[in-house]
This record gives C-alpha cells, sequence and structure tokens, in this order.
C-alpha cells in the first residue's frame, strides 16, 4: 500500500490568484505556457489527471493541498469526484476575517479534512489568539486535523514567476506547535518535510506531544543546513523518537506533465532501508499511518 500525504493541487483558482498578485494581467494559459506547465482546466479534469498518475505509479490515495487561501472548493470537487483516492487539506491565512468560517465550511459543508497554516508566510505567530480560534474550530469536527508548515519556506513557482516572498521565517519554530498540541490532544498536527531544517526543534516538540507527526515530502534540501546531516541519518533520527508510526509519507507532487515525482519515493525507499527500518514499519510509513489518521468516511 502506497500513500502519499503531500500533493499540491495546483488549479485554475491558484493560477489565477497567482496572475492577481503579479498584476500583469496574465491569464491562466499565458502562465502555464510561460512556466511550461500544463494547464490544469476544471477541477475536474485535473482530479482525474490526478487519477491517472496515481495509478501509473500504484500509489492508492493521496491528500491534495488547495495551495492558496480561498481555494477550497477546487480540492472539494476533486474530493467527491474520487473520494476514495483524495483527502483534501486546504490554505488557510489567520489574518483573515473569515478565517474561522472559512474552517467550518471547508470541513462540514465541503468535506475536506485538514487545515494548513503556513506562519512564516502569513506572518501569524502560532501563539496569536486568531490562531487558537482557528484551532479550535478544526479541532471541534471529527476526523480533522492541523497541517504546520514550519522552518524554510521557498515556492518554486513564485520564484520562477518573480512574485516576491516576504516570508517571517522565525515564526516557522515547530516548538510553538506544543502548546496547540497539548491543548488538543486528540487531534493530529502534522509537520511536514520533518520540520524543514528544524528536525531537532521538530522531534523535540513530537517528544513531548504524542499528536505530532510528521511528513517526510520533498526532497528534503534542507539537510544542507546541518552539516553531516544524510536523509538516512534523518530517518534514524525520527525513527528514535517519533517510531514508525508517527510517520508520513509524502513527496510534494505538485504539476504536470512532471507529475508524481517517483525519484522522491525511491530516494526515501533506499534511505529506509539503509536505516534499517524494517519492511512492517516501512509499510505503516509508506501508507499504513494515512489510512490510519483518514480513514474512508
Amino acid at each position: 500500500m502506497l500513500n502519499d500525504s503531500h500533493c499540491h493541487f495546483f488549479s485554475t483558482q491558484f493560477f489565477n490568484t497567482l496572475s492577481r498578485q503579479r498584476g500583469k494581467g496574465d491569464t491562466v494559459a499565458a502562465l502555464c505556457q510561460e512556466l511550461q506547465w500544463e494547464d490544469p482546466g476544471v477541477p475536474e479534469a485535473l482530479a482525474d489527471r490526478w487519477v491517472r498518475e496515481l495509478d501509473a505509479n500504484t500509489v492508492a490515495r493521496a491528500a491534495l493541498i488547495a495551495s492558496v487561501p480561498g481555494d477550497e472548493a477546487s480540492v472539494a470537487t476533486a474530493v467527491s469526484r474520487h473520494p476514495a483516492r483524495f483527502v483534501g487539506y486546504f490554505m488557510v491565512d489567520p489574518a483573515a476575517e473569515d478565517a474561522v468560517t472559512r474552517v467550518r465550511t471547508a470541513i462540514a459543508t465541503l468535506g475536506l479534512r485538514v487545515a494548513c497554516l503556513f506562519p512564516a508566510m502569513h506572518r501569524v505567530p502560532l501563539d496569536d489568539p486568531r490562531v487558537d480560534r482557528l484551532v479550535d474550530a478544526v479541532a471541534a469536527q471529527p476526523g480533522t486535523a492541523l497541517f504546520v508548515h514550519c522552518g524554510v519556506l521557498s515556492i518554486g513557482v513564485r520564484k520562477k514567476l518573480g512574485l516576491p516572498s516576504r516570508f517571517d521565517l522565525s515564526l516557522g519554530d515547530p516548538l510553538a506547535i506544543s502548546r496547540l498540541a497539548l491543548t488538543h490532544p486528540r487531534m493530529p498536527f502534522i509537520v511536514p518535510h520533518f520540520g524543514a531544517g528544524m528536525l531537532r526543534e521538530t522531534m523535540m516538540a513530537a517528544d513531548a506531544c504524542p499528536n505530532i507527526y510528521v511528513d517526510t515530502s520533498s526532497s528534503n534540501s534542507w539537510i544542507r543546513y546541518a552539516p553531516g546531516w544524510t536523509l538516512t541519518g534523518v530517518f534514524k533520527t525520527a525513527m528514535s523518537v517519533l517510531g514508525p508510526s508517527r510517520m508520513l509519507f509524502g513527496t510534494d507532487s505538485s504539476f504536470f506533465p512532471r507529475g508524481w515525482q517517483r525519484g522522491i519515493y525511491e530516494s526515501q525507499k533506499t534511505a529506509m532501508s539503509e536505516a534499517g527500518i524494517s519492511e512492517k514499519d516501512q509499510s505503516l510509513i509508506f501508507g499504513g499511518n494515512f489510512d490510519r489518521l483518514f480513514s474512508q468516511q
């Protein structure tokens, strides 16, 4: 069983948002041509494209992330079209006046399961009362989780389009999650990319809070900030603190025609084997933990 806990749903609405931020009046087709990416079309078409890609790589289920605030409906369309294949994640800006209402609607009405916070991007600290209200709203709905991006934040498509990324990296400290996780001990908190350069702090928070998980997604190029680290060493450290039951395999796949990043899977498979992780434990990381957290409703 292979499930991917971290894929971005780069919808037409996503590109419309980037176009507005760029301020040049670009159409979605023009942006995609500039990027040399496929035009996503309507959400139904993009959802079907993802299913074909998962089938080609024997991936059973995947998390799809609405990658700009306000794009919940696109992912909800994909989830409703293929409920056995997708779990819906959505980005939310706690500074937005309607953030709590959006969270409630996304979960209760649209059927999404995971709210995603990007403190560095939205410049809202995790100890801000607006975050508390938002997390309370997520926790009030059964079967949900909270995703919190910490550490280094670099968004490739923004760089390619010349968009500024005025992120405050000081706000992406995983230790700040522990207060929220202790307040809501039954709700999973997911930290992507092993904390994206803040592995030590992520492990400290997770050691204190058994409901903190990591996802293994991306190339994990943050390792270059920690001399001597290897992906094998990262898995060994994570196993020593989290065990096999609190890691979720992910790739950080996003656009087409590149599609699902099989190379990420292969490098992680090699690293897990080198770290001495048994096939049984690997099966939890590659799929079992995802199915346990996100049982099909």
